[in-house]
């Protein structure tokens, strides 16, 4: 991992999301790239020149004064930050700065349902979530001394994302971190027997290890009528660092993970919750 992208808002909720990265930046020698939108309306872009500069420049200034304040943090010495202020609105443009930035993972707060709603009005951390093509951390409170050493990550066992389980696997083996591969078998139509779901899962596992499971992972099925309250249920029990989930980005979340699954864990779990763009 080399550069970790932190969107900013100088609320607490993006402090968290900061000092996590800063823990990570400084386990993995990354560099921390901290991006604040100043999200300006058109009235104030068309003003005529001398206006527009003016109020751009005081905008800048009250960036720079909101940056120097938030910097001032003893977890942020000795590692390397950037700071970036653009003036986007919607947090799907988040995205474009992470391509061109060459971003491995973004690290944000989140309020709750709101998103972070005090500077991005209108927006949310779900619209990261959907159209980020790196993983997304999403933290909803202070955690001091984190850590990721038990991972649950729920999966659908389909052939077709076995690309994407590796390079989720290459990062969690990155953080020494354990995987818990979790399936949760939900009551209706597409029930399936834990017979025939154990052999979908060993199909996954020849194709993706060719039958040498690593010792850092674990295949869990779980018994569940709702996907978020199995996946989080069995996170309590083993005392889990973090949930992870795939998502299908706009399409919504890969099989299993039907209509709002995944926002339904950002918001409602306080546990650290990590997606991955099928």
């Amino acid at each position: 991992m080399n550069k970790i992208l932190v969107p900013v808002d100088f609320s607490e909720h993006s402090e968290y999301a900061l000092e996590v990265a800063a823990t990570l930046a400084r386990k993995q020698k990354a560099e921390i790239v901290v991006f604040h939108m100043m999200g300006l309306s058109e009235a104030v872009l068309t003003k005529d020149d001398s206006q527009e500069f003016m109020e751009l420049q005081y905008y800048m200034k009250m960036a720079k004064k909101s940056f120097d304040m938030f910097f001032n943090r003893p977890w942020l010495k000795d590692i390397k930050l950037t700071q970036m202020v653009l003036n986007y609105k919607v947090f799907s443009e988040i995205n474009n700065v992470a391509k061109e930035q060459d971003i491995d993972l973004i690290v944000m707060g989140s309020h709750g349902t709101g998103g972070l709603s005090e500077i991005f009005v209108g927006s949310n951390t779900e619209k990261v979530v959907r159209t980020s093509e790196v993983p997304v951390l999403v933290i909803k409170k202070r955690i001091p001394g984190f850590k990721i050493q038990k991972v649950v990550f729920g999966f659908d066992f389909q052939i077709e994302n076995v690309p994407a389980y590796l390079k989720a696997l290459q990062l969690f083996r990155s953080l020494k971190a354990d995987v818990h591969l979790v399936h949760v078998n939900l009551p209706g139509i597409n029930f399936m027997s834990t017979t025939e779901i154990q052999a979908e899962i060993n199909k996954f596992l020849r194709v993706a290890h060719h039958g040498d499971l690593p010792n850092t992972v674990q295949v869990k099925q779980i018994s569940d009528y709702l996907v978020e309250r199995g996946m989080y249920g069995y996170a309590k029990e083993i005392d889990a660092d973090l949930i992870a989930i795939p998502t299908h980005g706009r399409s919504g979340l890969a099989h299993f993970f039907l209509g709002s699954i995944g926002e339904d864990l950002v918001n409602h779990t306080n546990l650290p919750v990590m997606t991955f763009r099928i």
